[in-house]
Parts: C-alpha cells; sequence; structure tokens
C-alpha cells in the first residue's frame, strides 16, 4: 500500500499524467491528471495512442465517458479531488463507462437522486428541516408525500425519521428532499417507524452493502427477520424482533467492512449454532 502510495506522490510531483487503464484499483491522490484511451486511435483497441480526455474534440463521434465521484473535468484535463482508489464500470449500453474514484470519506456531501435517512430538526411554516449529516440541513415540504395536501398534512413531528431522496443538490442552493418519486408513489420513502435502531457507517461501506454482488445481507438475513433501511448518507436503520437481535445485526455490519469473507462465515456460523 505504500508503494502505490508512493509511486501516485512521485508521478504528482513530476507532472505526468498517468493512463487511466493502468492504474485501476491503484490509489491516486488529489492534483493528479489521469488519461483516457483515445476512443478513435488508427490503432485499434490496445492501442498506445493517449491523450487528456478532450471535450471539443470537433465534430467527430466519441465515446462519452463519465466521471463520477473524486474526479473533475477542467478545460480538457482529467483532474483527481479526492484520495483513494481509481474504480470503472462497464457501460452498459454503449459508451465509455464511468470513472470514479472509492474513498473512505465521512462527511456526506448530498447528490441529486440520493436516497437519504435524515433527522427532523425544526418545523419552519409549511417547511421541515432535516439533518441528513451535511454542511447544512436540507428542506422538505410538507407536500412532498404520498397524498399529502393542504388539508391533509403528513403527521411529521421533531425527532423522526425521514427515508427520501434528493431532488435538489448543490453547492450554490439548499438541498431540498422529497418523499415520494416521479409517479407521487411513496415506494418506501417517508416516516420511519419510532421502533429499531439507527447508526451510522462509512459512505464507503454503505456503498459496499448496496452492491448487487454483496453477500452481507444475504447471509444476515438468514440470521434473523429484520427491517432494514441504507441511506446513501452513511445511515443504517434496523430492526428485528427483539433488542438483543437487533444490536447484534448492528454490530454485524458495523464490523463486516474490515472483515474478510472466511472471518464473516466463522462468525454466521457460530450465530446460526447459538
Amino acid at each position: 500500500m505504500a508503494g502505490v502510495v508512493a509511486v501516485a506522490a512521485e508521478s504528482l510531483a513530476g507532472g505526468r499524467a498517468r493512463a487511466a487503464r493502468t492504474v485501476l484499483d491503484q490509489v491516486v491522490l488529489p492534483g493528479e491528471e489521469l488519461l483516457l484511451p483515445e476512443q478513435e486511435d488508427a490503432e485499434g483497441p490496445g492501442g498506445t495512442g493517449e491523450r487528456p480526455l478532450r471535450l471539443n474534440a470537433g465534430v467527430r463521434a466519441r465515446v462519452r465517458v463519465v466521471c463520477g465521484p473524486g474526479l473533475r473535468r477542467c478545460g480538457d484535463r482529467l483532474l483527481v479531488t479526492k484520495c483513494g482508489r481509481l474504480r470503472y464500470k462497464e457501460p452498459g449500453g454503449g459508451g465509455g463507462g464511468v470513472y470514479w474514484v472509492d474513498s473512505q470519506q465521512k462527511r456526506y456531501v448530498p447528490v441529486k437522486g440520493d436516497h437519504v435517512i435524515g433527522i427532523v430538526t425544526a418545523k419552519s411554516g409549511d417547511i421541515f428541516k432535516v439533518d441528513v449529516g451535511g454542511s447544512e440541513p436540507a428542506s422538505l415540504s410538507y407536500l412532498a408525500f404520498e397524498g399529502a395536501t393542504k388539508r391533509n398534512r403528513p403527521n411529521v413531528q421533531v425527532g423522526d425519521l425521514i427515508y427520501g431522496q434528493f431532488v435538489v443538490a448543490n453547492k450554490d442552493m439548499e438541498p431540498e428532499m422529497v418523499c415520494i418519486d416521479s409517479c407521487g408513489r411513496a415506494n418506501g420513502m417517508g416516516v420511519i417507524g419510532q421502533d429499531g435502531l439507527l447508526f451510522k457507517v462509512t459512505l464507503g461501506l454503505i456503498r459496499k452493502l448496496l452492491a448487487p454482488d454483496c453477500e452481507i445481507l444475504q447471509e444476515v438475513g438468514k440470521l434473523y427477520p429484520l427491517e432494514i433501511v441504507f441511506g446513501m448518507n452513511g445511515r443504517i436503520w434496523v430492526k428485528a424482533k427483539t433488542i438483543q437481535q437487533t444490536l447484534i445485526l448492528a454490530n454485524i455490519l458495523e464490523a463486516c467492512e474490515h472483515m474478510t469473507a472466511d472471518q464473516r462465515k466463522q462468525i454466521f456460523s457460530r450465530l446460526a449454532e447459538s
């Protein structure tokens, strides 16, 4: 790990840009410039012609490459803004795929479309103020619930847990949440029940648990019947039949971040026997 960081630091100090495909799953540092493969290289796939990503490439068609968290386009360059491992996702239906930096960030930055768990902190007229773990609270209108009208207001009190999604999230405006989808349905969003346990984990663990190939949730579901809600802001709400089972599940989910697959199997087998 130290050797990988040293290579990245040497590249950054020397001002040399590295090819993105050669540093996948490796550590990249803020300020480092990445080179993407030339999509129309005359040498075909696997050619050596690489240059920084050009946004004004002329009239020739190019495959679109999406930059996720931790990367920023500055003119015709692709710069790293966070320290972490560079990840890549193959395109589903054509395109150049998605690049992003997987970092162990603890502070949440609101992103449009993210589903989060918030805590109602205040009522201000027709607006609820919701703490989502960001730099400022999000606003939630009383009309942003399924079936809500001026006469039929939702029963939301200060201290309630809210599961919703962002419809407005940028650095120049206050974040805005809703508890309905594009069709006006709740679709599982709204006020979370009074019972259960809310705890906070790292953002990296949340992304790991929500991955399609994650086996942790399948193993946890075999232990006890449970209800669980994941928020992209690093919050998890879980509820089991008893308080003891709820605490066990919370401790397992917190510890899974630093466990190997064999260690998880040993713990789950012990709990299943007991």
